[in-house]
């Protein structure tokens, strides 16, 4: 499944596009009737899903060995305009921010910059300043807190002022935030997800390689990847006409996006674990890079398995990787995924490793019909096995 051709895949349904070109693998298999049915039934359901909704819409695209080749909008953009969504629409991208931190912490690993089991404290000596910490426990690793396993609690005690502030003031945050942040267990010892974690690693990253985070990310992830619908600033910019207006919306009927607006300046600490934002496009080309794409390579080989390889203890076929949920299917396949949630955005990405087939799903609200993971996994079930 390497080879391009430049028709386009549309599965029966009209495809809204702006800036995004969809390329579809040279293979019969793409565009079959059994693929065309899947991606058609599947398309049905989230059209009902989001119209029940009526909040806001989820911008979908299906990916193979990076390539976009369907992409769809549903409901809409902005309630206020009544623009569309569309499937360039870009979207914040909440903790799918920690896979891109991962790709980068393993672009440094290949540089020779950092290590991944070499204590924090070498890089980033404020960590030492964390509460709680057992007597005798292993010093904390850039691996531990990539997979969720240093044994530190989910978020600051002090959490509104870590959460505050702006997009420049995100390292301050975490600075004032460490003392404020105990161990809850000790280190290895199991899957325990921590916010303050990655952004603590993001802050680490930075202090080895003496170079700004969102810089490094940009030219070691978004610019590598062609990723030109990406970045962790939107307010001001080019892509700012592209963004999906944020609603946060409640069980009660309530719909707001005083909050999504206020959080596009800056939401304290949240930059290596909930800064990005990025287009579904963008992300299939993400996905790609972690499934091996030839094209797509930017990390060794070496450095890619060990990043969607199981880290933590519980079961050894269904956990977390470095920066990415892993699980193997009852089929064997392999699908690393991650999701994200802010306020007023919802996301989720997935891939299968074997056939380079996934889904992208953004979303401009926070709850709604659509399982975003349950609908991205169960169209990569149908799709994948047909390019098998």
């Amino acid at each position: 499944m390497r080879c391009l051709a430049s028709r386009i895949v549309t599965s029966g349904l009209a495809i809204l596009v702006l800036g995004v070109f969809l390329a579809a693998p040279a293979s019969a298999q793409v565009g079959s009737a059994d693929w065309e049915r899947a991606i058609s039934n599947w398309a049905e359901s989230v059209t009902d899903q989001v119209s029940a909704d009526a909040v806001g819409g989820i911008a979908a695209g299906v990916v193979v060995d990076g390539d976009l080749v369907w992409a769809r909008g549903f409901g809409l953009a902005d309630r206020a305009s009544r623009a569309t969504m569309e499937p360039s629409a870009i979207s914040r991208t909440g903790s799918i921010s920690k896979s891109v931190t991962a790709v980068l912490m393993m672009r440094l690993v290949d540089q020779g910059v950092v290590e991944l089991d070499v204590p924090v404290e070498r890089y980033l000596p404020e960590f030492g300043q964390l509460t709680d910490r057992r007597p005798g426990a292993e010093v904390v690793t850039l691996r531990h807190l990539a997979s969720h396993t240093a044994g530190i609690v989910r978020e600051p005690r002090n959490l509104p002022a870590a959460v505050s502030g702006p997009l420049e003031a995100w390292e301050e945050r975490i600075l004032s935030a460490l003392p404020e942040t105990a161990y809850d267990s000790v280190p290895g010892a199991r899957y325990q997800y921590s916010n303050i974690g990655f952004g603590t690693l993001g802050l680490a990253l930075s202090r080895a390689a003496g170079r700004p985070f969102m810089e490094m990310v940009r030219e070691e992830v978004f610019t590598p990847l062609g990723m030109t619908g990406s970045s962790f600033v939107v307010d001001g910019t080019e892509l700012e006409a592209r963004l999906a207006s944020g609603y946060t919306n409640g069980r009660d009927g309530t719909i707001d996006g005083s909050m999504p607006a206020r959080e596009h300046s800056g939401r304290g600490y949240k930059v290596p674990n909930g800064g990005v934002y990025s287009t579904v496009a963008d992300l299939g080309r993400f996905l790609g890079a972690v499934a091996g794409v030839p094209g797509l390579r930017i990390l060794s080989e070496e450095s890619r398995l060990e990043m969607i390889s199981v880290q933590t203890p519980e079961n050894p076929d269904r956990g977390y990787g470095l920066g990415f949920s892993v699980q193997r299917t009852e089929g064997g396949s392999q699908i690393v995924s991650h999701g994200g949630s802010v306020a007023g955005y919802t996301a989720y990405m997935a891939v299968d490793t074997e056939t380079g087939v996934g889904v992208v799903l953004l979303r401009n609200y926070n709850q709604g019909e659509t399982n975003l993971a349950r609908a991205a996994q169960s169209l990569i079930q149908e799709l994948a096995p047909v390019l098998r």
